[in-house]
């Protein structure tokens, strides 16, 4: 359950009608603890999200919201603005629920912490359906799959949208599964961006409801929002960023981020 809290005080401005991004950030990590405080081309990989995240046009600020002093002292060292949110918090969409409980805003965007290559482009994208549209009440974004490999990973989030471009159903396992197998994936098969918008009464709403046994079974949080009723629209895009969970990751994006520098 969310506490609504007094509105807190930011370096920024919001209204009714504002954007915001936040970018829930623990510090225990199951296969790369301290992940967030990693260096990546001499910055923290938190400093590099927010970075890319206040790139994007549509978003008024972005706040770190964490539960964990050394993140806080790292984003406030760099410019930044964060929250300290509770500590048991089962996911990151309930610590990004507090947060924004406590602020007056239209839009709250979820951006994953782990994801220094995000392309803010992709944010406005993700934005943009919920400005245009009142009835949508979440949004997401996916790509086309590279491979047959990523089509069989449990690894790589699957969706399936019905012809409005909204999602049936996310999976870990190969989704739309092709009866005949002629193909080695599907052609309509898309992998899903762990990039959210939500409008700020929902985002508190689902965060107040109960995990679904779906979500439960594939580990998604975004299907609780499908179990209770909660449309989510989905973008396509081309973007493929690069989520940091282990230490290969790591080490790739440290090479891109390098590559990227010297260019």
């Amino acid at each position: 359950m969310v506490d609504f809290c007094v509105p807190v005080s930011l370096p920024f401005k919001l209204t009714e009608s504002s954007v915001v991004a936040i970018i829930p950030a623990r510090y225990q990590s199951t296969r790369l603890p301290g992940k967030a405080l990693a260096e990546i081309a001499g910055r923290p990989m938190i400093e590099h999200v927010y970075r890319r995240a206040s790139e994007a046009r549509a978003v008024a600020g972005v706040i770190v919201a964490t539960d964990d002093e050394r993140i806080a002292r790292a984003v406030e060292g760099f410019g930044g603005t964060a929250l300290m949110t509770r500590s048991d918090h089962a996911t990151g969409t309930d610590r990004l629920a507090e947060v924004a409980a406590m602020l007056s805003c239209r839009i709250v965007v979820n951006v994953q912490g782990d994801e220094p290559l995000l392309d803010p482009a992709v944010i406005d994208a993700v934005v943009q359906p919920l400005l245009d549209d009142e009835r949508l009440e979440m949004s997401t974004a996916c790509r086309p799959l590279d491979s047959a490999e990523e089509y069989t990973s449990p690894a790589v989030v699957k969706v399936v949208r019905d012809l409005s471009g909204r999602a049936l159903y996310f999976s870990r396992a190969p989704i739309p599964h092709a009866r005949d197998g002629a193909a080695s994936f599907p052609a309509v098969a898309r992998a899903h961006l762990g990039l959210y918008a939500y409008r700020r009464d929902v985002l508190v709403r689902l965060a107040a409801l109960p995990a679904a046994e779906i979500e439960r079974l594939e580990s998604l949080e975004q299907l609780r929002a499908l179990a209770h009723g909660i449309g989510i629209h989905v973008v396509e895009t081309r973007h493929h960023s690069i989520g940091v969970d282990t230490p290969e990751d790591l080490a790739h994006v440290r090479q891109r981020l390098l590559t990227e520098s010297r260019s």
